[in-house]
């Protein structure tokens, strides 16, 4: 796949001249770079799974070089995201600010800033936690570069689906960092999550179609209308209410993480009903109700998979 080369917009002074930026503009730019807002929910469903791991708290040092390890493996991914779609990224305006938009890195910083990250989350993770952590951070950052952005981003409508995997990993990371090795909770996890990223990610495609469309990605809303992509979304908001339901039988778990699976994936669930409801019924929609409902389902999803081992009941 042919990439475009470095090129600074009209109006914006390149890297190399700089002058005097302070310190903290160039941490800002590199920090955009890792899409932090994406690892932070990474790192909120790692927490819990390894409370869930270890059916208690395991060591605090342990959580700690994790987080930080799966920060480092998050981050490195969407590094490498920004500079193979530095091209799209020029072209939507949801992305014009990222730094390889606006020159603030160059694209040479941005692809060394990305290597180095990624080897440092496995080594940082093959010496604090064990291997199993560390060849898993490794598959993830293959899948969301190689897989999703490279392979699968601009081919077919079905990008987020399968891309979606490398975003199940840190559940997987966290159990074997605790445990050393996978069962049948921790995939169930991946699956939750695995389910859950369409239903999360359309909505948001629904609300920048026309960008996805200038920028020639094939997302679902692109190539399909609003009520077969509201159809969609209810079907997977389903099946990820009812993979949650499973992970009662296999891990044990109690009446809180019953409770909260079934409240909050009822609550989910009925928002994507209302959104395919408006879609065929040609009213003005609202996906982003359905994209931030998403992400709070999964965090209170996940806390009570965290505190449920915790108590008695």
């Amino acid at each position: 796949m042919q990439i475009s080369q470095d090129a600074t917009p009209a109006g914006v002074q390149a890297p190399g001249g700089r002058g005097a930026r302070g310190f903290r503009r160039t941490f800002l730019a590199y920090l955009s770079l890792t899409k932090p807002r994406v690892v932070e929910l990474l790192l909120v469903v790692t927490a819990p799974t390894m409370l869930l791991a270890e059916r208690g708290i395991p060591s605090l040092w342990l959580v700690l070089a994790t987080l930080i390890g799966g920060a480092f493996s998050a981050g490195s991914a969407g590094a490498f995201n920004c500079y193979i779609d530095r091209d799209i990224d020029r072209v939507m305006k949801r992305t014009m600010n990222r730094p390889l938009v606006t020159g603030e890195l160059s694209d040479r910083e941005a692809l060394v800033f990305a290597w180095a990250l990624g080897a440092a989350s496995i080594v940082w993770l093959l010496v604090f936690t064990n291997w199993v952590a560390a060849a898993l951070s490794l598959g993830a950052i293959l899948l969301y570069v190689v897989f999703y952005t490279i392979i699968l981003k601009r081919r077919t409508a079905q990008n987020i689906v399968w891309g979606g995997i490398a975003g199940c990993m840190p559940v997987l990371i966290g159990w074997a960092a605790v445990t050393g090795d996978l069962s049948w909770p921790p995939l169930i996890l991946f699956t939750i999550i695995f389910l859950w990223t369409p239903p999360h990610y359309w909505p948001l495609s629904m609300k920048y179609r026309a960008e996805y469309q200038a920028a020639g990605v094939p997302m679902l809303a692109v190539v399909r209308g609003r009520a077969q992509v509201g159809l969609q979304v209810i079907l997977y908001a389903w099946a990820t209410v009812a993979c949650s339901l499973l992970l009662i039988p296999v891990a044990s778990m109690g009446l809180l993480y019953t409770g909260v699976a079934l409240v909050t994936g009822g609550w989910f669930i009925y928002e994507t009903h209302r959104l395919y409801n408006l879609a065929i019924r040609h009213e003005v929609v609202s996906p982003m109700r359905v994209f931030h409902g998403s992400i709070t389902y999964l965090t209170l999803l996940f806390v009570a998979v965290g505190v449920d081992p915790l108590l008695p009941f």
